[in-house]
């Protein structure tokens, strides 16, 4: 396979050995780019090394955990070295526990935190410290639908989620501020067929399963390689998330009481859970499953993406067409009231 003319540029992703960041790095690598693979487990990385390599790419795999700040920027320095730049940094690495709040350790907080938010912390300081010298460079951060609206048995990942963008939010400040041309952008997913779901830690009585509609990781990918090149502020990725994300800043407190009624079970498959499944909370489930989870036969091969710009113009364009026609309903109401009035005089 003939690989475009980007060898000379160079992508970062964490977690980039299943689900959205293994089709993350191959979606790269099919457009010629060379692709740095950090993430705990060997035999996804050598997987996915092998898998880019034999499109023709070229890859470095590191064996690293992004909750380790050092180990990170030990692997930021790796891979400039060996491609020569940096170019773009995907924070993508996460870990989630199902579970009510109440049966949640302060421990398992810690840790989902550790990975989900400051490891995206983590990933931005590595990559900072070589785009800010160099004054060129985008930084991905792989969001949620469920930044915006929490949802209930994962308080821990939509908690880092929502961290992430306000981090996120401040360091774009300051970057403006500095004049500089690094660049960030933040992609917000909805539910995508990974392999989290047979090893997230879990505390439900029935296997997980994610919420539909549900995407494959590489209709994702697609455009969180877009995304790494235009840098939106965000993009909010399939209408579902863009439903989540608009519906609650309208109406939190009914989608609370929906949540309440229907969360749970949305959730959750109709079979029993194994109880004696490993998990990858403190460490990686050293497997290879690829980017798929066990869900293909209900997922969507493409998905719509929107920057939040146009659709909060949309919005607002509908909703002032919308108190347009109603003033013009309530004139032509009153008037029709007035010649009434007159002609029973």
């Amino acid at each position: 396979m003939a690989m475009p003319n980007n060898a000379n540029r160079t992508v970062v992703v964490t977690g980039g050995t299943a689900g959205v960041g293994r089709a993350v790095a191959v979606e790269f690598a099919r457009h010629g780019w060379s692709v740095g693979v950090i993430a705990r487990g060997r035999k996804g990385l050598d997987s996915t090394v092998t898998q880019i390599r034999r499109m023709g790419g070229r890859a470095l795999a590191i064996q690293a955990d992004v909750a380790d700040a050092d180990a990170l920027m030990r692997s930021a320095d790796e891979i400039t070295a060996a491609f020569g730049s940096l170019d773009v940094w995907v924070n993508n690495a996460m870990v989630t526990i199902y579970a009510p709040v109440q049966e949640t350790s302060p421990e398992e907080f810690r840790q989902a935190t550790a990975v989900t938010y400051l490891g995206q912390v983590h990933g931005t300081l590595a990559a900072l410290k070589h785009m800010v010298p160099a004054d060129r460079g985008t930084i991905v951060h792989v969001g949620s639908a469920l930044v915006y609206r929490s949802i209930p048995l994962q308080a821990s990942y939509c908690a880092a989620k929502a961290a992430v963008r306000g981090f996120v939010d401040s360091l774009r400040s300051e970057l403006l501020h500095d004049g500089s041309r690094v660049r960030l952008t933040m992609v917000q997913l909805p539910a995508v067929n990974t392999p989290q779901f047979d090893w997230a830690r879990s505390r439900l009585p029935r296997e997980l399963e994610p919420v539909p509609p549900i995407y494959q990781p590489e209709a994702i990918a697609r455009h969180v390689y877009a995304a790494a090149q235009d840098a939106p502020r965000e993009l909010w990725i399939g209408a579902s998330a863009w439903k989540a994300i608009l519906g609650n800043a309208i109406v939190p407190g009914w989608i609370d009481r929906y949540l309440a009624r229907q969360g749970y079970r949305g959730e959750m498959t109709s079979v029993p859970a194994d109880r004696d499944r490993p998990d990858n909370l403190y460490g990686a489930v050293d497997t290879d499953p690829g980017a798929h989870g066990r869900f293909d036969g209900r997922s969507r091969d493409a998905v719509a993406a929107a920057n939040p710009r146009w659709l909060k113009i949309g919005l607002a364009l509908v909703l002032g067409a919308v108190a347009g026609a109603t003033l013009l309903a309530a004139e032509a109401s009153g008037s029709a009231h007035a010649r009434r009035r007159l002609s029973d005089r």
